[in-house]
């Protein structure tokens, strides 16, 4: 990708975590950039404050997007170690149901939460 496409594929995840609160009723008011972090085209981890003052931690990209307050995680890396287990405990769930769809969803949780992990896990991307 240019540095023009990955600077519009921010953009483009950036709406879709603010359309994913504004679905959950929640509107945002603004994004702490330094806090946030991106791996252009996989996942973008966005710090969002809402209208209230409450500040989140959404995850968006090729994967299920997904929020919690910023109480579950102190850093960027936590949160993805937060998602990667909250997605393989749903998973568990999901799958103890015996149904197909969501046997295809859990399946789905468990790829992705395993790749957050491994991402997690990656000290090179930390510093």
């Amino acid at each position: 990708m240019t540095e023009e496409q990955q600077q519009q594929w921010v953009k483009e995840h950036y709406q879709v975590a603010t359309k994913y609160l504004a679905g959950k009723g929640i509107i945002t008011d603004s994004v702490t950039l330094e806090d946030s972090r991106y791996l252009v085209p996989l996942l973008a981890l966005w710090k969002l404050t809402s209208t209230d003052g409450k500040k989140f931690w959404v995850l968006c990209g090729d994967l299920p997007s997904d929020h919690n307050l910023v109480d579950v995680a102190p850093n960027a890396r936590e949160a993805l170690r937060h998602f990667s287990l909250k997605w393989q405990m749903q998973a568990e769930n999901l799958l103890q149901a015996n149904n197909e769809e969501q046997n295809k969803f859990a399946d789905l949780l468990i790829s992705r939460a395993d790749g957050l992990y491994q991402l997690y896990n990656d000290k090179s991307l930390w510093g």
